[in-house]
Protein backbone atom coordinates (compact mmCIF):
# COMPACT_ATOMS: atom_id res chain seq x y z
CA UNK A 1 0.00 0.00 0.00
CA UNK A 2 2.86 2.37 0.81
CA UNK A 3 4.35 1.76 -2.65
CA UNK A 4 1.05 2.69 -4.31
CA UNK A 5 0.70 5.87 -2.25
CA UNK A 6 4.32 6.79 -3.01
CA UNK A 7 3.57 6.44 -6.74
CA UNK A 8 0.38 8.51 -6.45
CA UNK A 9 2.41 11.22 -4.71
CA UNK A 10 4.80 11.14 -7.69
CA UNK A 11 1.87 11.64 -10.08
CA UNK A 12 0.75 14.58 -7.95
CA UNK A 13 4.28 16.02 -8.09
CA UNK A 14 4.29 15.71 -11.88
CA UNK A 15 1.22 17.93 -12.03
CA UNK A 16 2.25 20.45 -9.39
CA UNK A 17 6.00 20.99 -9.69
CA UNK A 18 7.37 18.42 -12.09
CA UNK A 19 9.37 15.30 -11.29
CA UNK A 20 12.56 13.86 -12.73
CA UNK A 21 11.61 11.32 -15.39
CA UNK A 22 14.03 8.70 -14.06
CA UNK A 23 12.68 9.06 -10.51
CA UNK A 24 9.14 8.74 -11.81
CA UNK A 25 10.03 5.69 -13.88
CA UNK A 26 11.52 4.00 -10.81
CA UNK A 27 8.38 4.71 -8.77
CA UNK A 28 6.20 3.42 -11.63
CA UNK A 29 8.17 0.16 -11.76
CA UNK A 30 7.68 -0.38 -8.02
CA UNK A 31 3.97 0.45 -8.41
CA UNK A 32 3.68 -2.15 -11.20
CA UNK A 33 5.20 -4.80 -8.90
CA UNK A 34 2.19 -4.29 -6.61
CA UNK A 35 -0.50 -3.56 -9.22
CA UNK A 36 0.35 -6.03 -11.97
CA UNK A 37 -2.87 -5.97 -13.99
CA UNK A 38 -3.92 -3.26 -16.42
CA UNK A 39 -7.47 -3.39 -15.06
CA UNK A 40 -6.17 -2.80 -11.53
CA UNK A 41 -4.16 0.18 -12.74
CA UNK A 42 -7.23 1.56 -14.52
CA UNK A 43 -9.37 1.19 -11.39
CA UNK A 44 -6.82 3.03 -9.27
CA UNK A 45 -6.46 5.69 -11.98
CA UNK A 46 -10.22 6.22 -12.11
CA UNK A 47 -10.54 6.58 -8.33
CA UNK A 48 -7.44 8.79 -8.07
CA UNK A 49 -8.59 11.01 -10.92
CA UNK A 50 -12.03 11.40 -9.34
CA UNK A 51 -10.44 12.47 -6.06
CA UNK A 52 -7.57 14.62 -7.33
CA UNK A 53 -8.23 15.40 -11.00
CA UNK A 54 -4.75 13.99 -11.79
CA UNK A 55 -4.39 11.18 -14.34
CA UNK A 56 -1.99 8.28 -13.91
CA UNK A 57 -2.49 7.43 -17.58
CA UNK A 58 -1.53 10.91 -18.84
CA UNK A 59 1.51 11.06 -16.56
CA UNK A 60 2.79 7.63 -17.63
CA UNK A 61 2.12 8.56 -21.25
CA UNK A 62 4.24 11.72 -20.83
CA UNK A 63 7.00 9.67 -19.18
CA UNK A 64 7.07 7.29 -22.14
CA UNK A 65 7.18 10.22 -24.60
CA UNK A 66 10.18 11.72 -22.80
CA UNK A 67 11.96 8.38 -22.66
CA UNK A 68 11.31 7.82 -26.36
CA UNK A 69 12.72 11.25 -27.30
CA UNK A 70 16.21 10.27 -26.22
CA UNK A 71 18.35 8.26 -23.88
CA UNK A 72 17.47 10.06 -20.65
CA UNK A 73 19.71 7.82 -18.57
CA UNK A 74 22.77 9.25 -20.36
CA UNK A 75 21.79 12.87 -19.65
CA UNK A 76 24.11 13.78 -16.81
CA UNK A 77 24.09 17.55 -17.14
CA UNK A 78 20.48 17.98 -18.15
CA UNK A 79 17.63 16.68 -16.00
CA UNK A 80 14.38 15.98 -17.79
CA UNK A 81 11.26 16.56 -15.78
CA UNK A 82 7.77 15.31 -16.32
CA UNK A 83 5.36 18.21 -16.10
CA UNK A 84 1.73 17.47 -16.88
CA UNK A 85 -0.64 20.36 -17.41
Amino acid sequence: MVKVIDFLAAVESAYEAGIDVMDFQAKYRVFKEVVTSISGEKQIDKAFQAASNYSIYQTVKRMRELLKEGDVSQATTKTRKIKVS
